[in-house]
C-alpha cells in the first residue's frame, strides 16, 4: 500500500482516506482505484456540480460512502468518474477503452439518473398525487438500470449530497431534502441498506424541520451519556443471566434511535420524548424459538414489563409473517427500555425476507402491493445481503445485471415529471399518456435530443419530447398492427374514439342539412328545433341531426311533427302508398319478409349491393332502411331499438343501379388520380364522388361509383389493385 501512496498524483488524498477508500479491495483494484482517482481530479479540475459542491469532492465523498457498503472495484471507479460525461465528447467510448465496459455502463446509468430531478413533488395537487409520483419515481429508479449497482451509487451520491448541505446553508437544500424523504430513504429502507436510510433521514429531517431536529437532538445529547451507560448495563445483565438459564449463543445489541424515528413514533402515537420507550433499545438474537421465550422471561425478571407493550409475533405473525417478541420494561429508576427478541431465522426474514415489512413501515403507500415487484425486491435485498461475502464474485455482478424489476418503462417528459408505460410504448403511446389532446396533434418525438420514427419503442430513462400541430388528429396508420405506432390498448382506444367522434361530427352536419332543407320546404325554417326533437322522441336537437343521417327520421315525420301530430312509429297504411314512389337510390327489387309493396330505402352509411346480406329497420316517417348486417350504425341502431328490426333479402332480379363506396391507398406520385380514373373508365363505371387526401407521401383516396352487382364491385376492387403505387382497395 506505501509504493501506491506515494504513487499517487497530488490530489490531496493522505494515505489514510485512501485506506477508507480502498477496503476491501485486492491490489490490483487498489490500483485502479489510485488511477482513477487521479484522473479524476485532473479531467474535474475545480469544476462543481449543480449544488455547489466541487466534482471530485463529490466523487471523493461518495466513494467513501461505497467503501463503507463494501462494494466492488467497479461501483467505486463509477462513483469517481460519474461527472465524465460532463466533461469528454465521447465519454462511454473513453471510459471503456480504460477502465472496461462495466464501468463505462455504470457511468452511463448514472448520467442518465442525473437527469431524474424533483419532478412534480412539491406542485403536485395532492397529497395522494405527490405519493403516486413518488412511488412511480422509486419504480423508476430501480427499473433505469440493468444494473441495480447504479442505484446504489445513487443513493450513496444523494446521501453525500446531504452531508455536504450540512455545511453549506443554501435556498435549495430544503428542496433536496423533501425529494430524499420522498424517494431515496424509503428506497434504500426497501434494499435493505439501513445506515444509507437512517443518514439520508436524519439529514433530511434536519434541513425540512431543523427547530423540531434541534430540539429532539439536544433532548437525545443531555442524556445520552446516561443512555449509553444504561445500555451497557442492561447489556452485561442480560448476557449473565442468559448465560446463567443455558442459553450460550446469544447476540444482544443496542439499537441507535436516530432523531427521525423518534419524531415519528411522537409525531404518529401523540408522545411526549419522556414517553418514547424505545430511545433505549435492545435486540436480542437466539438460536430457537424456545430461547426466545427463556429471553422474554428473564427480562421480564430484571424489569418492570410495561402494560400493554407486549406483542408475541411469534405467536401470531404479521400479515406480512415478520415474527419477533416485542415488550418495553422500566427500570427502578422510570426508565423505559425497548427489547425485540428473534431468531436468527426470523432477523433474517425480517430483513432480507420476500415479506419484508417496508410496506407497513411507510406511511401512505399501499397495502395492495404488486406482489411480483415485491418479491423482486426481497430478491434484490437477498443479493445485498450476499455482498459481504461475494463481492468481487462475476456470479454476484451478473444476478444484479440480471435484475430487472418488471415490464413497466419508465420515462420523463422535458420538465422531469415520470411517466409509467408498457413495455414496448412507443412516443405516440407516451403523448397520449401525457395527454389526449398532445396524442391526437403528435406529429413527431425526440427521444434524448434526437428525432425517431414515431414508432420507435421507448426504454426506461429516456427523456421524450413529442412535437405537435396546431390542429388535426391521428393518423389511420396509428391503428395498423403491423405498422407498430401503438402498444397500448388506452392509445389505440382514444385514437378509435377520435375517429368515431369525427364519423359523428360529419353525420351531424348532414343530418343537421338535411333537416334545414326539410324545414325549408316546408317554409318553416324558423321552427325550433329543440323543440321538433322533443316532438319526435329525441331529448335534443343534435339525437334528431344523427337519427336523420341515419335514416331514421324522413320528410314525412318531421312534417307530421310541425303539423302538432304524432310522428308514426309503426308500420301504417300510409307509409306503404308511398311504395311506388320510392325515391332515387331505392330499389323496388328488396322483399322485406311478411310486407307487399313497402317504401325500402338503401342505407347511405353502407351502401348494401346485391348479394350482399341484407337487413331492414323500421324507421320514423322513411319506411324501412335497408343496411348490410355487418354494418356499424345498423348494429348500433339494433342495439337500441332491436323490435324495429325485419328480415328482408333481394329480389329474383336486380337490374338497378346501387352506389358504393371504394377506399384506394397508395403511394403518392404524378398522374396516380390520372391511371386510376382510367381503369375506372375502361371498366365503364360511373364515379359520382370523388374525394383525396396526401399526407407524407400516402395518398388516400374515396371513390363513390354506381354499380349493378357485387361481381361487378370484386372486379373493380382487383383491377384498382393492379395499379401501381397502390397499396390496399377497399369497400366501405
Amino acid at each position: 500500500m506505501v509504493s501506491v501512496v506515494h504513487s499517487l498524483p497530488d490530489s490531496g488524498i493522505d494515505e489514510a482516506s485512501l485506506s477508507h477508500l480502498a477496503a476491501g479491495l485486492a491490489d490490483e483494484g487498489v490500483d485502479r482505484l489510485v488511477e482513477a482517482i487521479g484522473y479524476a481530479r485532473e479531467l474535474y479540475g475545480e469544476s462543481k456540480i449543480g449544488t455547489g459542491e466541487t466534482a471530485f469532492g463529490h466523487a471523493l465523498g461518495t466513494t467513501l460512502i461505497l467503501a463503507s457498503l463494501n462494494l466492488d472495484i467497479d461501483s467505486r471507479l463509477a462513483a469517481l468518474l460519474f461527472a465524465a460525461p460532463d466533461h469528454l465528447k465521447n465519454s462511454r467510448e473513453t471510459i471503456a477503452a480504460r477502465w472496461g465496459v462495466a464501468v463505462a455502463d455504470l457511468v452511463d446509468g448514472l448520467h442518465r439518473l442525473k437527469h431524474l430531478r424533483p419532478l412534480t413533488l412539491a406542485t403536485a395537487q395532492s397529497a395522494q398525487g405527490v405519493q403516486a409520483q413518488a412511488e412511480i419515481m422509486r419504480k423508476m429508479l430501480m427499473a433505469l438500470a440493468a444494473d441495480i449497482r447504479v442505484v446504489l451509487v445513487r443513493l450513496a451520491s444523494r446521501t453525500q449530497t446531504l452531508r455536504w448541505y450540512a455545511d453549506h446553508d443554501t435556498p435549495e437544500r430544503a428542496d433536496i431534502a423533501r425529494e430524499s424523504q420522498q424517494i431515496y430513504a424509503p428506497l434504500a429502507n426497501r434494499l435493505g441498506v439501513w445506515q444509507i436510510k437512517w443518514e439520508i433521514e436524519d439529514l433530511s429531517f434536519r434541513f425540512v424541520d431543523p427547530a423540531t431536529y434541534k430540539r429532539i437532538a439536544k433532548m437525545l445529547d443531555e442524556k445520552r451519556l446516561e443512555r449509553e451507560s444504561f445500555i451497557t448495563t442492561a447489556i452485561a445483565q442480560l448476557k449473565e443471566e442468559l448465560a446463567k438459564s443455558g442459553v450460550t449463543h446469544a447476540e444482544v445489541h443496542g439499537r441507535p434511535k436516530h432523531i427521525y424515528s423518534i419524531w415519528s413514533k411522537m409525531r404518529q402515537k401523540h408522545l411526549e420524548f419522556d414517553q418514547v420507550y424505545d430511545v433505549r433499545a435492545l435486540r436480542i438474537i437466539l438460536d430457537s424459538v424456545r430461547d426466545c421465550y427463556t429471553a422474554l422471561g428473564i427480562v421480564h425478571a430484571l424489569w418492570q414489563p410495561i402494560h400493554g407493550e407486549f406483542d408475541d409475533y411469534i405467536s401470531h405473525p404479521k400479515g406480512n409473517h415478520y415474527r419477533s417478541l416485542h415488550t418495553a420494561v422500566m427500570d427502578e429508576a422510570g426508565r423505559a427500555l425497548e427489547v425485540q427478541i428473534r431468531t436468527q431465522e426470523m432477523h433474517q426474514h425480517a430483513e432480507m425476507g420476500v415479506a419484508a415489512h417496508w410496506r407497513y413501515k411507510e406511511s401512505g403507500t399501499s397495502a395492495k402491493a404488486d406482489s411480483a415487484y415485491d418479491d423482486k425486491i426481497a430478491w434484490l435485498r437477498q443479493l445485498l445481503s450476499w455482498r459481504d461475502e461475494i463481492t468481487d464474485s462475476a456470479v454476484w455482478v451478473e444476478q444484479f445485471k440480471r435484475a430487472a424489476l418488471d415490464d413497466t418503462i419508465y420515462v420523463m417528459t422535458p420538465q422531469g415529471r415520470v411517466i409509467d408505460l408498457a413495455k414496448g410504448a412507443t412516443p405516440i403511446d407516451f403523448a397520449y399518456r401525457v395527454h389526449t389532446d398532445l396524442g391526437h396533434r403528435c406529429r413527431g418525438a425526440k427521444v434524448d435530443g434526437h428525432l425517431v420514427p414515431l414508432n420507435t419503442p421507448l426504454h426506461s430513462g429516456q427523456q421524450v419530447e413529442i412535437t405537435v400541430a396546431k390542429s388535426g388528429g391521428p393518423s389511420r396508420d396509428w391503428l395498423s398492427a403491423t405498422q407498430g405506432y401503438l402498444a397500448t390498448a388506452r392509445a389505440r382506444t382514444k385514437v378509435k374514439a377520435w375517429f368515431a367522434a369525427q364519423q359523428e361530427a360529419q353525420m351531424l352536419t348532414e343530418g343537421r342539412a338535411f333537416v334545414l332543407r326539410e324545414l325549408q320546404r316546408d317554409g318553416a325554417s324558423q321552427a325550433n328545433h329543440e323543440d321538433l326533437a322533443h316532438k319526435l322522441g329525441f331529448k335534443h336537437a343534435n339525437d334528431l341531426f344523427l337519427a336523420a343521417a341515419r335514416g331514421e327520421v324522413g320528410m314525412r315525420a318531421i312534417q307530421v311533427a310541425l303539423r302538432g301530430e304524432t310522428a308514426p312509429t309503426e308500420l301504417e297504411p300510409e307509409i306503404q302508398t308511398h311504395a311506388a314512389k320510392a325515391e332515387p337510390g331505392s330499389s323496388g327489387q328488396i322483399l322485406v319478409v311478411g310486407m307487399d309493396k313497402l317504401l325500402t330505402q338503401l342505407g347511405s352509411c353502407c351502401k348494401p349491393v346485391p348479394p350482399d346480406v341484407i337487413a331492414g329497420f323500421v324507421t320514423r316517417g322513411r319506411g324501412v332502411s335497408v343496411h348490410r348486417i355487418e354494418c356499424p350504425n345498423f348494429r348500433n341502431m339494433v342495439a337500441r331499438n332491436p323490435e324495429r328490426v325485419i328480415d328482408a333479402q333481394w329480389g329474383g332480379k336486380h337490374e338497378s343501379i346501387y352506389s358504393c363506396d371504394i377506399y384506394v391507398e397508395a403511394t403518392d406520385r404524378q398522374g396516380l388520380l390520372r391511371d386510376i380514373s382510367d381503369v375506372l373508365s375502361k371498366e365503364k363505371i360511373n364515379v359520382t364522388a370523388v374525394k383525396t387526401q396526401s399526407k407524407v407521401g400516402v395518398a388516400r383516396m374515396a371513390f363513390t361509383v354506381e354499380l349493378g352487382s357485387s361481381a361487378q364491385l370484386q372486379r373493380i376492387l382487383t383491377v384498382l389493385g393492379e395499379v401501381p403505387g397502390v397499396s390496399s382497395v377497399q369497400r366501405a
